[in-house]
């Protein structure tokens, strides 16, 4: 099952109990009711460090014990489903584009592991993997996979189910935090976490690119590096302007950036935004997921 597929099945079922949001700053999480109640239990420094190249949780014992702290031990005979947002430098997100694709999910997850095979800095055989088919240009498919590392995937999910709760649905930080952004036009969503600067390109509801990389500094000149070229790709392979930059993490930075962004990209620039508050560098996924099961949040 793809993970779109997921979340739509989560939208017609019960809702998880609770849902966390990971970054190396902390744990966002929130109780899930009639309203969500939110929380934040910052981590200390040192315990995690996001890389989809290497071990991410560096203090287990310190991660156990922000998890057990949020969420408390569960005791019940049944765990209890819970939704896991994983910070989007922990795994790869690609779109790919087949001029035909197979309906077998075992012909379209080993077609699909073949095509990553160069592209991905780690062993694609392995990863776990999750992914959801689109209408391409011309009759072909575009293909969304979000893939990382298994052990990475499951030393994050590890603390969780020791602690009685079951990630039932695995997403990042990025995907879930779409739910925010309206599904109109052709968008590109910046997303800044620490020097993780994500960048997704949307028309409508499809997507069309997303990059994540570790920038320099999260300073603006490192930024507009990368927003730039690809503000250039949008005209040449979708044979038009962006119509719309939305801006999340960027904290203080968030006017100034607007300023600047729309000056030299010459785009309509806004921050995502949120019922429940202003989306964060470690909330935006959280506030997202919680958008998409309940239009009261």
């Amino acid at each position: 099952m793809g993970m779109m597929d997921k979340l739509k099945s989560l939208l017609q079922e019960a809702p998880p109990a609770m849902a966390f949001e990971i970054s190396e700053a902390g744990i966002a999480s929130a109780r899930i009711g009639a309203r969500a109640e939110l929380d934040f239990l910052p981590l200390k420094s040192g315990t995690l460090s996001v890389s989809p190249l290497k071990e991410n949780v560096l203090d287990p014992d310190e991660f156990v014990r922000a998890v057990r702290s949020l969420a408390g031990t569960q005791t019940a005979r049944k765990r209890r489903d819970v939704a896991l947002i994983l910070p989007d430098f922990s795994a790869r997100i690609s779109v790919l584009d087949f001029d035909a694709f197979p309906k077998e999910p075992k012909e379209q997850a080993s077609l699909i592991r073949f095509r990553l095979k160069r592209s991905v800095p780690f062993d694609v055989d392995s990863a776990a993997m999750s992914y959801w088919a689109q209408n391409g240009e011309k009759g072909k498919t575009d293909v969304v996979v979000v893939m990382a590392p298994l052990e990475i995937v499951s030393r994050y999910e590890s603390p969780f189910r020791t602690a009685g709760m079951n990630p039932g649905m695995v997403t990042t930080s990025c995907l879930a935090a779409l739910e925010l952004a309206p599904e109109a036009g052709l968008s590109v969503f910046a997303k800044l976490t620490g020097r993780v600067l994500t960048v997704v390109v949307r028309d409508k509801i499809q997507l069309k690119l997303v990059r994540c990389l570790e920038l320099p500094s999260a300073d603006m000149e490192d930024i507009i590096s990368v927003l730039v070229p690809t503000f250039v790709y949008i005209e040449d392979n979708l044979g038009r302007r962006a119509e719309k930059l939305l801006l999340c993490g960027f904290g203080a930075s968030t006017t100034e950036a607007e300023i600047r962004f729309a000056a030299e990209l010459d785009v309509e620039v806004e921050p995502l935004r949120s019922p429940l508050g202003a989306p964060g560098e470690n909330n935006a996924g959280l506030l997202g997921y919680l958008r998409s099961i309940s239009r009261n949040n």
